[in-house]
């Protein structure tokens, strides 16, 4: 690192703040300290690199093509570093970070944390509601709950649950459902950002999904649960979606038949850390709950 010595850090640390956040105000806030500070920081490091890293125009400072360049890395290494000096404190913080999706959070697993939280009050969690897939070694994230095939790449991946779907609808509306035949004629609940098809469940049945009638259609599969309990129609559940409002009497399952997808939930972490005792905690009482539900 014989070019390290030539720039100081604090300098380096103002230019990737600025050139991330975009202006010298916001940069200014989020290291705590003037714009004025920020500026000069700025200037002093350019001159130790001898090249320019923004212009500074009529609306405030905009990166150069060199200095776009220059803050791409610059915001490589300082993540890097956050890495690494969060891993220190994986074994010894008594906050455990895990990363869910939004669906599965709310209508799953927030409602049984008090159960977790008074078996293990040593230990404080942090949700981060998320689909983005997580590198464990590149962030805070102790654990991830993903829902897939379990192929990804440069993490530790265990199979937890497999998804398996059904329709679901309001108790009233069952009264009309006898055979799953009698599916086709009823308003269907469609989630438009699902990637599992209504034929997952009609097929093995001889029924096709050409043949449902239009109903309401949402972008979150909570919104689409809670369509199904105001009576608006059946839609295609899963076991953590649907368990709840299933065991409270506000939704019904009127067949027996289940279908399974090409999907399953998966707990992720790292593969190179050693796992710390907080993580296997979780993941016990997680299995644990999950037993349970699958036995009512």
């Amino acid at each position: 690192m014989k070019h390290l010595p030539r720039v100081h850090l604090n300098g380096l640390r103002a230019v990737e703040a600025a050139g991330r956040c975009g202006s010298l105000s916001a940069a200014a806030d989020e290291l705590g300290v003037s714009v004025g500070a920020v500026s000069q920081q700025i200037i002093k490091t350019e001159a130790q690199l001898g090249a320019a890293i923004f212009e500074r125009t009529g609306r405030g400072i905009r990166p150069t093509g060199l200095g776009q360049q220059f803050i791409d890395r610059l915001s490589l290494g300082f993540q890097t570093l956050d890495a690494a000096v969060a891993m220190t404190r994986h074994d010894t913080d008594s906050v455990l970070t895990i990363s869910v999706a939004p669906v599965f959070a709310s209508k799953w697993l927030v409602p049984r944390l008090a159960r977790y939280t008074r078996a293990h009050p040593e230990t404080k969690l942090r949700l981060e509601a998320s689909t983005d897939l997580i590198n464990p070694d590149s962030s805070d994230i102790d654990l991830a709950i993903r829902v897939g095939e379990g192929d990804w790449p440069g993490v530790k991946s265990e199979y937890l649950l497999p998804q398996e779907v059904f329709p679901v609808c309001a108790p009233a509306l069952a009264d009309a459902l006898e055979t799953p035949e009698d599916i086709l004629t009823a308003p269907i609940i469609r989630d438009a950002n699902s990637n599992i098809a209504w034929d997952v469940w009609l097929k093995p049945l001889g029924l096709d999904q050409r043949d449902l009638v239009e109903g309401d259609s949402f972008t979150d599969a909570a919104l689409c649960l809670d369509a199904a309990i105001a009576g608006q129609g059946v839609m295609l559940a899963w076991h953590t979606l649907a368990h709840d409002a299933l065991e409270g009497g506000r939704l019904v399952a009127p067949f027996q038949q289940r279908a399974r997808t090409r999907y399953s939930y998966w707990l992720i972490t790292s593969e190179n850390r050693q796992e710390p005792a907080k993580v296997r905690e979780f993941k016990a009482w997680l299995r644990g709950e999950i037993a349970e539900m699958l036995e009512i």
